[in-house]
């Protein structure tokens, strides 16, 4: 077997680097995300298995790749562990040796699909979720699904061996698959299928790189639900066992404990910002809760009079509704665990009721059981134990997993799945395939790369496990005494109590990570919802450290929302990442991305974000226009900033479009300010909270009762933060907010017929979050409006309402703009599948992203406001504003790249000779001393961090006009901006240096040491 690789050597990095580039990650603070999976280990296990930080992350894009990676392993004999969703708990990715993780998560295309054959070829990588996406554009459907499919792929299925719906008609996952591309762990490829295929089931990783999957698929149709209770196991057996005789033409059965039915109604609300989302939520009964589906097309007539003979009873519509939309969302209970310690097994039906029994004998902590029944005559239970992973009675608690495995082995079951924690239970899963398997591994692993220890098992692990099945009895009874009553949280080492119980209550399952943009444009787990989960639960164990950078994780965030869409447990993820925004920069005055300072200033000297004048806020509105806007009315527009100063067409637009429905509105004019969002995701909330009072103590003035708004993100500030930060503050509100869409809707009559220009392009629609699914869910009227336009050919993107991508702007455009055009570039080429002509949305910032994310991606397609499309084609002449838009973001793009530490550090350099001659007389001579004094340099470098930042709020005033010459050199602006430099910079660096000098000065010290050598 290979020996441990917790690093690699300088040469093995740079080699490992010179093949995948940017797609090989060698920080030892991201290797650390990749060291678990799903379960949540008591601290004496996590002992047993040792350090499992990997060596290196390799990002797996191609069977090519694949091959150098385990070339470059078996060189050097180097473990590979290949990971994917990390959505199973059996320790089948835990790199327990080190050596390399494989992230196989970009092997995600679809291949082929035969409609015909009824087959699909697929890389092994991808997400079931998306892979059914994909089929019913074909009018075809999966044959079974695993439940945690939101995250989990098609090759980690087969390597964990599962079953899920549809199961119950189509047996096993690795059932309809026919055929498997593999580069086996000598890197060369192999096919499986047919009786060969056995080789590879549920081998977790072991045997090579799966890269490829033809599947089996079928016909798409409608299907349809019934729930019953029953009220005890035997009950649900007689009704199973019958509907198996009878032959009931089911697709899948699932279903519930009445622990776990009484669990998922005591589950939290799904929130959002606040309010309750779910409250129709139907309540199950306290019984045995079974759903049944079935093709519609299907007689069942059986299914009532099996439910029913085995004294069941048909639950209400309602409820086999809810159930059915809750696939995948059965974890949801663990917000009331808020650990769990899992057992899951597979037992014959008909000792399932026995099973149950013994369980609720023998254990004596509330059991919750999911069960899923395989056409086979096998049910699989997934079986939780809700209790506290920071409690030390977590440790002896969790001996109850294998009292509940014991129980299934006495009644013909066995363990789900091997892997790492099983390990010593292999013969029971693979029976007699497991030689051939073995045989397998020696042949084209001699050397044991592939995932080592995984199927063997730990030596003290597997010891450990046999001695607890041995010693059970005491185990169970150490167990059984190990109950916790609720567990509750308090503000911890700078993170809020709500949030650290989020952290733990966290599954883990991965549904938030592969649509979370700030995931998929930076391509690494730290960055991801669970990642960040994740280091909560580290920082508040010890084993990381709070400091800027996951400061930064936190304020990436672009609060899209998607997260919180996709989350199985229903959690208030980006209302966290808000929190601590606030925490962290407001509160504990740590550093918010340093662009966010420049607009800080500019906002509370100008009031908005883009360092122009307030006196030239309003000069957007067409004369016209102006003359009818009323001192006081019932309406006002709200502009914004972008539409006020770079995007005007969006504002002159959403006022022709108002004024010819016959809306009479007012305006702030020149007295409108920003809407505050940004300095809300800034962390910066005292700014936040002086606009916000400003805009509405003008907006009252005038009399008004709704804010009509074209921009999403100040919709969202005026709908919904500005009343509850009024609230909070106990301002009086009293606002209505709607968007012109909204508005024009109940006018479409009156504008319908003024439409005079067809538009004869083909258009793609883009949904903006913070008015669609971050804000009020604002769907139809945007598009009614667009289809409005005569001669327009209208069509979705892939991505679509609920589930539309982010476009990337704001926060990531302001963080790391490389990461924004390659988000942007992502959207629009969803524009360009659908053949568009032109992508259009109604939000000036997702504009202007598009704008700059086509220049940068070389993307040749127009990106175009909704209300300049509509007010063009009623006849007005609306110049395009692409170019002036272009020509803004440059000097912004300019003044981000100059605030990387690297770049400040340049900057200042260049102001050595002005900072020296600023710094006190008896300083300069002691540095002058480093000249001509031998080791005196060496005594500067500890003690520069502890005199700059003392020095600097005297010394950067005295450099201020230089440094403002040496920006104006490194960054092109407008008049207007240069005007106003000498105030804004200022202030910005006043509250910049504190938190970034620590950054600067080693980046600083040998340049300052060198220069006064030589000066």
């Amino acid at each position: 077997m290979t020996d441990r690789v917790p690093e690699l050597s300088a040469d093995q990095k740079t080699e490992l680097s010179e093949i995948f580039g940017e797609y090989v990650n060698l920080d030892k603070r991201e290797r650390h995300y990749y060291n678990h999976d799903i379960g949540a280990l008591p601290p004496l296990v996590k002992k047993v298995i040792g350090n499992t930080d990997p060596a290196a992350v390799v990002k797996v894009r191609s069977e090519e790749d694949a091959v150098k990676l385990l070339e470059f392993a078996n060189r050097y004999k180097i473990p590979v562990v290949p990971r994917a969703g990390a959505s199973s708990g059996y320790g089948g990715v835990i790199p327990t040796k080190g050596g390399v993780v494989a992230d196989v998560t970009l092997l995600n295309g679809v291949l082929s699909i035969d409609p015909e054959t009824e087959t699909a070829v697929v890389q092994s990588g991808i997400i079931w979720e998306k892979l059914e996406r994909k089929l019913n554009e074909k009018g075809l459907s999966l044959r079974a699904i695993p439940s945690s499919a939101p995250s989990s792929t098609v090759g980690g299925w087969l390597m964990q061996s599962g079953a899920g719906y549809g199961s119950y008609e189509f047996g096993w996952g690795h059932e309809s698959m026919e055929n498997v591309r593999i580069v086996l762990p000598n890197g060369k490829m192999k096919e499986f299928s047919g009786p060969e295929l056995s080789k590879l089931i549920g081998t977790m990783g072991t045997t090579g790189i799966i890269t490829e999957v033809t599947l089996k698929v079928q016909r798409q149709e409608e299907r349809n639900a019934v729930s019953a209770s029953f009220p005890n196991a035997a009950a649900l057996r007689e009704a199973l066992e019958t509907i198996r005789e009878k032959k009931v033409p089911l697709w899948s059965i699932s279903f519930l404990n009445p622990e776990w039915a009484d669990m998922k109604n005591k589950a939290p609300r799904k929130l959002h910002y606040g309010e309750v989302v779910d409250k129709d939520r139907p309540v199950l009964p306290k019984a045995y809760v079974c759903t049944f589906m079935y093709p519609a097309s299907r007689d069942v007539s059986g299914l009532t009079e099996a439910i029913e003979n085995a004294g069941g009873t048909a639950l209400p519509e309602e409820i086999s509704k809810h159930e059915t939309e809750e696939w995948f969302k059965s974890m949801k209970v663990k917000r009331l665990g808020p650990s769990f310690i899992p057992a899951e097994i597979l037992v014959p039906l008909d000792k399932m009721d026995r099973v149950f029994e013994e369980i609720k004998k023998r254990i004596k902590l509330q059991v919750l059981t999911e069960g899923m029944v395989i056409g086979d005559g096998n049910v699989v239970l997934l079986c939780f134990i809700p209790h506290s992973e920071r409690s030390v009675l977590f440790n002896t608690a969790f001996a109850l997993s294998l009292s509940i495995l014991k129980i299934a082995e006495e009644n013909g079951g066995r363990v789900y799945s091997s892997g790492l924690f099983f390990a010593s239970k292999k013969k029971d899963v693979f029976g007699d395939k497991l030689a051939e398997i073995e045989a397998l591994r020696k042949e084209f692993d001699p050397s044991g790369i592939m995932n080592p220890e995984t199927l063997e098992g730990k030596g003290l692990l597997n010891t450990a496990v046999s001695m607890g099945s041995a010693f059970e009895p005491l185990g169970r009874m150490a167990g059984n005494m190990s109950g916790i009553g609720k567990t509750t949280f308090k503000d911890e080492k700078e993170i809020p109590a709500e949030v650290a119980e989020l952290a733990y209550s966290c599954s883990q399952c991965g549904y938030c990570v592969s649509e979370c943009d700030q995931y998929y444009g930076r391509g690494w787990e730290s960055q991801s919802p669970r990642g960040k989960w994740f280091f909560i639960k580290e920082y508040l164990a010890g084993r990381e450290k709070l400091d800027q950078r996951q400061t930064n994780t936190f304020l990436a965030c672009t609060t899209c929302q998607m997260c919180d869409a996709r989350c199985e447990l229903d959690m208030p993820i980006e209302h966290a990442w808000m929190t601590m925004r606030g925490k962290l920069v407001d509160e504990e005055k740590k550093m918010t991305f340093p662009p966010f300072e420049i607009m800080a200033a500019s906002l509370l000297k100008e009031r908005n974000i883009w360092a122009n004048y307030r006196k030239d806020r309003d000069k957007w509105i067409p004369d016209d226009i102006r003359a009818k806007m009323k001192d006081e009315a019932e309406y006002a527009y709200f502009a914004g900033c972008t539409a006020s100063f770079v995007e005007k067409d969006v504002a002159v637009g959403a006022v022709r479009m108002l004024n010819d429905a016959g809306v009479e509105f007012t305006g702030l004019f020149d007295r409108e300010a920003c809407c505050g969002i940004p300095m809300l995701v800034a962390g910066k909330w005292d700014v936040f909270e002086k606009i916000m009072r400003m805009n509405v103590y003008n907006m009252k003035k005038r009399g008004v009762k709704t804010v009509i708004t074209s921009c999403p993100a100040c919709w969202l500030m005026w709908h919904t933060v500005y009343p509850q930060w009024a609230e909070k503050l106990g301002i009086e509100y009293g606002l209505e907010t709607k968007h012109y869409s909204e508005v024009l809707m109940e006018h479409l009559d009156v504008l319908k017929p003024k439409f005079k220009k067809p538009l004869n392009k083909v258009v793609a629609w883009h949904d903006s979050c913070h008015l669609g699914r971050a804000g009020g869910k604002v769907y139809e009227p945007p598009r009614e409006l667009l289809k409005a336009i005569p001669g327009i050919q209208f069509r979705e993107l892939e991505h679509n309402r609920e589930q539309a991508h982010c476009c990337g702007s704001v926060v990531s455009l302001i963080a790391e703009p490389p990461v924004a055009y390659k988000l942007g570039g992502m959207r629009i080429q969803e524009a360009v599948d659908v053949k568009a002509d032109i992508i259009a949305a109604l939000c000036p910032c997702c504009t202007v992203q598009f704008r700059v994310a086509s220049e940068k991606n070389n993307m040749k397609i127009e990106s175009q406001d909704l209300g300049a499309l509509v007010a063009r084609s009623l006849g007005y002449d609306i110049p395009d504003t692409t170019n002036y838009a272009l020509q803004s973001w440059v000097p912004f793009e300019k003044m981000i790249d100059l605030m990387q530490p690297e770049n400040m550090a340049d900057l200042m350099a260049e102001l050595l000779p002005e900072m020296m001659a600023a710094m006190p007389a008896p300083l300069q001579s002691m540095m002058k001393m480093a000249k001509y004094v031998p080791g005196m340099d060496a005594l500067m470098k500890p003690m520069m961090p502890v005199m700059m930042p003392r020095l600097m709020p005297s010394v950067m005033p005295k450099v201020m006009p230089d440094m403002l010459k040496a920006v104006e050199r490194r960054v092109p602006m407008p008049d207007y901006m240069k005007e106003q430099l000498p105030d804004l910079m200022p202030k910005a660096m006043e509250n910049l240096m504190p938190n970034m000098l620590p950054q600067i000065i080693p980046l600083l010290t040998p340049r300052m040491i060198e220069y006064i050598k030589k000066h």
